[in-house]
């Protein structure tokens, strides 16, 4: 079965089915369903591993980072200030992008034939 033409984008930061564009795309937070409700694709041989966890790492640290950078030297606040803003605002931001980040890795994963998303066996 040819997939849909999905983009694959918008698929995974709307967390549906890459191949199908209209099942879930996890059963939890971050687990994978092991397959499509919606088409049936099977998903228990796709592995992202840590690639979406990395890039969600520099994305919401660049901001986190050089915000705390730039406060510490144009306002000079206490420490414990830093300490009640910059940490739960890197865990917010990373917690909410890792959805739709880990969804997009799978996504692009599929549509340029990683060997584990294949489905011609």
């Amino acid at each position: 079965m040819q997939p849909a033409r999905i983009d694959p984008i918008r698929a995974g930061l709307l967390c549906r089915c890459p191949h199908c564009g209209r099942g879930p795309l996890y059963a939890g937070f971050l687990k994978v369903v092991d397959r499509c409700r919606a088409c049936g694709f099977d998903f228990s041989r796709l592995n992202t591993g840590d690639g979406a966890a990395v890039f969600i790492m520099q994305i919401v640290g660049f901001p986190v980072v050089f915000g705390a950078l730039w406060v510490e030297i144009a306002y000079a606040p206490p420490m414990w200030l830093h300490l009640a803003v910059w940490p739960p605002l890197a865990a917010i931001g990373a917690l909410a992008l890792m959805r739709p980040g880990k969804g997009v890795m799978i996504a692009l994963q599929m549509r340029h034939g990683a060997a584990e998303a294949r489905s011609d066996d």
